[in-house]
């Protein structure tokens, strides 16, 4: 049985997952980037959980972070089709599905950053 998605046992599980994958600390060795995600329509109402990258680290956590560099909302059914990876971010947002504002120019110099989340969660055993 996996951590359920969107909860505080999945926040820890992902960050202590991307803080021991090795592909995922190469790829944000020099990145300082924070993300605020804002998913409406889950099962337990809107939830908002932020992304930060800095030193070298990495941390996914509930609840809001001061200055998120980039906000990124999204319904229920979209985060989980990107969480599964059954949808990639840029065909949602192209398609309207995610929303994003801030600071876009830094989000697009630590593309790769974002490409080894993926790839680094992708073991977790999640429950949607």
């Amino acid at each position: 049985m996996g951590v359920q998605f969107l909860s505080e046992e999945w926040a820890q599980e992902a960050t202590k997952v991307l803080n021991e994958h090795s592909g995922f600390a190469s790829a944000i060795a020099n990145v300082d980037l924070s993300l605020q995600f804002k998913v409406t329509d889950s099962p337990s109402g809107e939830v908002d959980y932020h992304f930060v990258m800095g030193g070298g680290n990495a941390t996914v956590a509930l609840g809001e972070t001061e200055d998120a560099d980039v906000i990124v909302a999204n319904n229920y059914d979209t985060a989980v089709a990107i969480s599964k990876g059954d949808l990639n971010t840029q065909a949602a947002f192209m398609t309207g599905k995610l929303k994003v504002s801030g600071n876009l120019a830094k989000l697009m110099m630590h593309q790769a950053a974002l490409t080894s989340f993926a790839s680094a969660v992708e073991p977790m055993e999640v429950d949607y």
